[in-house]
């Protein structure tokens, strides 16, 4: 396994752990996330996104509403009011030693550290699209994000809505 961080910053020497201020009943702590989801972060930081897959017990009313005849395992989908800064976009993956981790939500891929944690090492993520396009994934733009912020979550599939304050409303142009 292996665990990262994704930044725009190429320039973090450490990782402090810091309280979320929608989790103020938790600890301050450092956040990683797995490799297999680690591709849900190959966006700039504040882009809203709604990333889903199919879970074991996916219904295939589900399948068909939600993947269609597309063939993918998963999808990722931004609105495109931000295509050109996902275009833009200079991202980078800092690799973890994951005996400083322990997991806080395995099905989400997200791990913490409670201690300060010094990265192994850094890289940029070259073409981000690319790379998933490479990996079978499915990104979807699409106009709004808000039709998808109400169905994935009442379906039977696995999903991850990640900077949703900032996206669309329906009401916006």
């Amino acid at each position: 396994m292996r665990l990262y961080h994704f930044s725009e910053d190429p320039n973090i020497q450490a990782f402090t752990p810091r309280q979320l201020p929608y989790r103020l009943h938790e600890p301050a702590m450092v956040w990683a996330i797995d490799e297999w989801h680690a591709y849900h972060y190959y966006f700039p930081r504040d882009c809203p996104r709604v990333c889903f897959w199919p879970a074991p017990t996916t219904s295939e009313a589900d399948r068909e509403r939600f993947f269609g005849l597309s063939g993918t395992h998963r999808v990722i989908a931004v609105e495109s009011g931000w295509l050109d800064r996902i275009r833009d976009a200079a991202v980078f993956r800092y690799e973890f030693d994951t005996r400083n981790f322990e997991v806080y939500a395995k099905d989400a891929g997200y791990y913490i550290a409670k201690q300060e944690v010094v990265p192994l090492r850094v890289e940029r993520v070259g073409d981000c699209l690319g790379g998933m396009a490479e990996a079978g994934i499915e990104v979807r733009i699409t106009p709004s994000l808000q039709r998808l912020r109400e169905a994935i979550p009442a379906s039977s599939v696995n999903f991850s809505m990640i900077r949703m304050s900032n996206a669309r409303t329906e009401m916006e142009g």
